[in-house]
């Protein structure tokens, strides 16, 4: 099932619940590595932990062996359908050199990709690698992980929302947080039906800056 048609199919699965009537649909705990060598960005590494309800609903039929349980092999299929279908999407990552986005798709295939299941929730892995050269040390690098229609909400990890790995000591990392919707905003989006992928104009403009903002600085 791939993250088109799962989406879908979670549209159907809240559309009989009252209370899902709304944007987003789904929510998702975003915590990224940053791979750098000699300041060169190579690669992003997203571990994506989906919400409890969504979770649920994605595992069904998968348990193959029927004991309870679930294995990396089980959620292999859910898993290479699902990172293969993000490109979609531009995997809900954007990429911002020296204050411009990278128009061009920056990522390769996603790489290193496996599903976990912690008997509550499920987690996303995979590896992005960069196919275009970003100099970190030539102007700040800018990451926004989010979806513009606001049909995933990303939030990122609290305490370890993100991280930089190889050998460029110099570089740090920070992140900024997106601002909260107000109860006016958050009330029109509850109108939304949940079948209703791209949001109206006037809604669009209300979410597609809601973006969770990972800056790397190279001195």
């Amino acid at each position: 099932m791939g993250w088109k048609v799962l989406a879908l199919a979670v549209c159907v699965f809240f559309s009989a619940m009252a209370a899902a009537f709304a944007h987003p649909h789904v929510l998702v705990t975003s915590r990224s590595e940053i791979v750098l060598e000699d300041r060169q960005v190579k690669a992003v590494r997203h571990i994506w932990t989906f919400d409890e309800t969504f979770s649920a609903f994605a595992i069904q039929g998968l348990d193959s062996d029927g004991d309870g349980k679930l294995t990396a092999e089980e959620l292999k299929p859910l898993a290479q359908v699902n990172v293969e279908s993000l490109e979609e999407y531009g995997f809900f990552t954007f990429l911002i050199v020296a204050g411009a986005e990278v128009d061009e798709q920056p990522f390769g295939d996603p790489v290193d990709y496996w599903l976990d299941w912690d008997g509550r929730q499920l987690t996303l892995h995979f590896t992005l690698p960069l196919v275009v050269n970003v100099d970190a040390g030539a102007g700040p690098v800018r990451l926004d992980v989010y979806d513009p229609e606001y049909f995933v909400a990303f939030s990122l990890h609290e305490e370890n929302p993100a991280v930089l790995a190889g050998g460029a000591e110099s570089c740090r990392v920070s992140v900024a947080r997106p601002r909260a919707l107000d109860a006016q905003a958050q009330a029109k989006l509850a109108q939304i039906p949940a079948e209703i992928r791209d949001l109206p104009e006037n809604l669009y403009a209300m979410t597609s800056d809601l973006a969770n903002a990972i800056l790397v600085r190279c001195p």
